[in-house]
């Protein structure tokens, strides 16, 4: 079977029309609605499902899944593998990790960044929801149990690199360590579009999705499948390109995939847990692993990912 791109026919979730739904909080309540694509006064407004129009600047959003499990692609994007270990193909097949529920955030929310830890990495990535159960499927008919895809954004606190190397417990579960929205978008040829990182207005990562992929999310489905029952509403992310650098609080951190839609969020520094005092726990660290990851290598990145890094440290909104 062939699992190369393009895909010979492109599957009922990415052909149109565009359609995005949004999970979000008005007057103390929690409402699904639809974003208006049709011309006119009405179109990029949220109409609720009872009905209302409301813009979607004026309304608090919810995560647009509810998840069961949430599974991540170590890596997937040439560029990644080529920064991290100077070849275009990582692994022979997919590596996986879990990110526990907890760690769910919505767009325009506060990612947290305790003050003990010194590295919080961004990394932009579209995240696929399923929409039915899937279990025992091949690649070709993986399409069939998507529900939709959504702008996401892994963060990674790299300090518990040495102890959370296996598991990624604490490097990508910590509480909102994870933004996920603004919607889950279908009708969108998800090949077509180009992923962007955002640090303080800046463009920090950029990859082109179709040209830079090597698993798709209908061989990662099939390979999950396998052994694992996918629930509707679990959620996938797809790996990211190069260049997952530090962050500071204060910085505003999004991610743009182009058709899919922008997602935004803002680090916050919050004080170090009470236990840390203590020294329950492995403290976070600042090893050579950890630096390898945090720092990465930049003799293996574009210039003007480097350049756009440097100068937005300098400019927070």
């Amino acid at each position: 079977m062939d699992f190369e791109f393009p895909l010979r026919e492109l599957p009922a979730v990415m052909r149109g029309p565009r359609v995005e739904r949004r999970h979000v909080l008005l007057g103390g309540s929690a409402y699904w609605g639809t974003i208006v694509e049709e011309a006119g006064q009405a179109q990029g407004m949220l109409r609720l499902d009872d009905g209302r129009l409301v813009d979607p600047q004026t309304v608090t959003h919810l995560p647009p899944v509810n998840p069961s499990k949430i599974i991540a692609v170590h890596i997937s994007y040439r560029s990644r593998s080529m920064e991290t270990r100077n070849k275009p193909k990582p692994t022979d097949t997919p590596t996986y990790f879990m990110k526990p529920t907890t760690s769910l955030n919505g767009h325009d929310g506060q990612i947290l960044k305790p003050a003990d830890c010194r590295y919080l990495n961004y990394e932009s990535e579209y995240a696929v929801v399923i929409g039915r159960t899937c279990r025992n499927v091949l690649p070709d008919e993986a399409w069939d149990y998507v529900e939709g895809f959504c702008p996401a954004l892994d963060m990674g606190l790299q300090d518990f690199r040495d102890t959370d190397q296996g598991s990624m417990l604490r490097v990508k579960g910590a509480d909102t360590l994870l933004p996920i929205g603004p919607g889950i978008v279908r009708g969108v040829n998800l090949f077509e579009q180009t992923l962007r990182t955002y640090r303080n207005g800046r463009v920090v990562q950029e990859a082109h999705i179709g040209d830079e992929t090597i698993w798709g999310p209908h061989y990662v489905i099939a390979d999950i499948a396998r052994h694992i029952t996918l629930m509707p509403g679990d959620v996938i992310l797809m790996g990211t390109p190069c260049h997952s650098r530090s962050v500071d609080a204060g910085d505003l951190v999004e991610c743009e995939i182009t058709g899919l839609g922008r997602l935004c969020g803002r680090v916050v520094q919050i004080d170090a847990p009470r236990a840390a005092a203590l020294g329950v726990g492995h403290p976070p660290g600042d090893s050579p692993e950890v630096r390898r990851v945090a720092l990465g290598f930049d003799e293996r990145v574009p210039e003007r990912f480097k350049e756009n890094y440097r100068l937005a440290a300098h400019q927070p909104e």
